[in-house]
């Protein structure tokens, strides 16, 4: 993970606006949204920065009685401060438990467990609380504030370096210090004075020049990071200070070594304040990111996203998301395996973006702070051919024992398609190969009553796919 010292910010990758993803409104009337999670089903949870916790069902409507109010715990004055970040426990199904991270009334982050109400599976206990940790934030600004479970099950959080400008404490590079930093606890243990114990195999056990509870350090303000489902790489995106905005990615054997992503001694891989820091090769350096001048539009905080997981747009298979608050661009990231290269494509839309959420299929949703709307991430390249996907009807939808797929035209008959039907989960329930009928049809008969996604998928890889509904 040590790369040598490039900017290649600096025109790296030309931008390009072709239009090949587009965004499907999905819910609205929401109120500063920062962050979005799942809790093993099919519905959305929304964190709004005033305190308040929303849940979006799958058809887009929001649910009229908050899920979580801590409006009276939390201040959200200043544009940084809030309840910013939430995670589900992996066992939330069975205890109910789930976290969150905020700035409270004395301005300082605290993390907490709360318990689903025992009664309403809907609603959270608001006075079931239980402070993990927390730690005191010098400024008003660079808050971090986001959560995640890794595939481990210890619990992540990611911290800013306190804020200002600059980093004048130089708190990114204090190891003694919680602030820029990626955190790692257990939470299911305890111990007589803490809510948490530390995983023995964080980097710095044993290490008294170090906090035991930093898996990485070196970060300015990692407002979102992610895990990629498929393989458990962390991805972190870090907003930058004067200049540059960074993507970080680490697999879980690299950071158990512990990494350094160099602030404030280096702005992504470009000089920043160099008293005092060590050699060059120390450092870990993001594998991409972008100017805030020098790539095109103005940008200046990066908002990160997820790796595609999903079942509904086979293209977008592997894309890294993720968007910069002032361009209001959407971008992704795209790995060529025959160079070892990433590839940025950046989409010009309408929005300050401030958070992406991933359901749990996998399909990708971001936030608008400004309008509070939701959208889901789509593509708008999805189909077999022109001539096939404009002529595809699919009946009766909903469906109890059968479902019919008229294809249209005698110019769609021979072509060699898979008809796939997949759970909300992203389960394969069932797979059928495309006979020579126009219509063909689908025994539904042994599904049970729900929402599935069946896909229609060439041997090319191409697809177009469909909400189908069995009563």
């Amino acid at each position: 993970m040590k790369a040598p010292l490039l900017l290649f910010f600096l025109g790296f990758i030309a931008s390009s606006y072709a239009q090949d993803l587009e965004l499907e409104l999905f819910a609205s009337n929401l109120e500063s949204p920062v962050n979005i999670k799942h809790a093993g089903n099919d519905k959305l949870y929304v964190v709004e920065r005033d305190g308040f916790i929303k849940i979006i069902n799958a058809d887009g409507t929001i649910e009229s009685t908050l899920f979580l109010d801590i409006d009276s715990k939390v201040i959200n004055t200043g544009s940084e401060r809030g309840l910013l970040g939430l995670a589900f426990h992996p066992d939330y199904a069975s205890n109910g438990y789930f976290f969150v991270n905020y700035i409270n009334n004395s301005g300082n982050t605290v993390i907490s467990r709360f318990s689903r109400n025992t009664i309403n599976p809907l609603l959270a206990d608001p006075d079931s609380e239980l402070i993990i940790l927390s730690y005191d934030q010098p400024y008003t600004n660079h808050n971090g504030g986001d959560l995640a479970f890794g595939a481990d099950g210890y619990l992540y959080i990611s911290s800013g370096d306190g804020g200002s400008g600059g980093d004048p404490d130089n708190y990114g590079q204090n190891t003694l210090s919680l602030l820029g930093k990626i955190l790692r606890l257990d939470i299911n243990i305890t111990t007589s004075t803490e809510n948490y114990t530390i995983p023995s195999t964080n980097p710095f056990v044993g290490n008294t020049n170090f906090r035991a509870e930093i898996w990485a350090y070196g970060l300015r303000n990692p407002w979102k990071f992610s895990f990629d489902r498929l393989n458990g790489d962390l991805w972190i995106a870090d907003v930058g200070q004067n200049n540059f905005e960074e993507i970080n990615r680490v697999s879980a054997a690299e950071a158990a070594a512990g990494i350094n992503y160099g602030w404030r001694c280096y702005e992504a891989n470009a000089p920043y304040n160099t008293n005092g820091c060590g050699d060059v090769s120390t450092y870990t350096f993001p594998i991409d990111g972008y100017s805030h001048t020098d790539d095109g539009l103005f940008k200046c905080s990066i908002t990160g996203g997820y790796r595609y997981r999903g079942l509904e747009y086979s293209g977008f298979e592997g894309w890294y998301f993720f968007a910069d608050y002032c361009s209001q661009e959407i971008g992704y990231l795209v790995y060529d395996d025959t160079t070892d290269t990433w590839t940025k494509t950046l989409n010009l839309f309408t929005g300050n973006w401030s958070a992406f959420g991933e359901a749990y299929n996998g399909e990708l949703y971001i936030s608008d702070l400004s309008s509070g709307n939701i959208y889901k991430i789509t593509d708008t390249t999805l189909s077999i051919g022109e001539d096939l996907s404009s002529n595809i009807s699919i009946y009766p939808n909903p469906s109890e024992t059968i479902v019919n797929i008229n294809f249209g035209t005698t110019s769609n008959k021979n072509i060699d398609v898979t008809i796939s039907i997949y759970d909300i989960q992203g389960h394969l329930v069932k797979s059928i190969q495309r006979n020579n009928h126009i219509i063909q049809q689908i025994n539904t008969s042994d599904l049970s009553t729900g929402i599935y996604i069946l896909k229609i998928g060439s041997k090319t890889g191409a697809q177009t796919s469909h909400k189908l509904v069995i009563n």
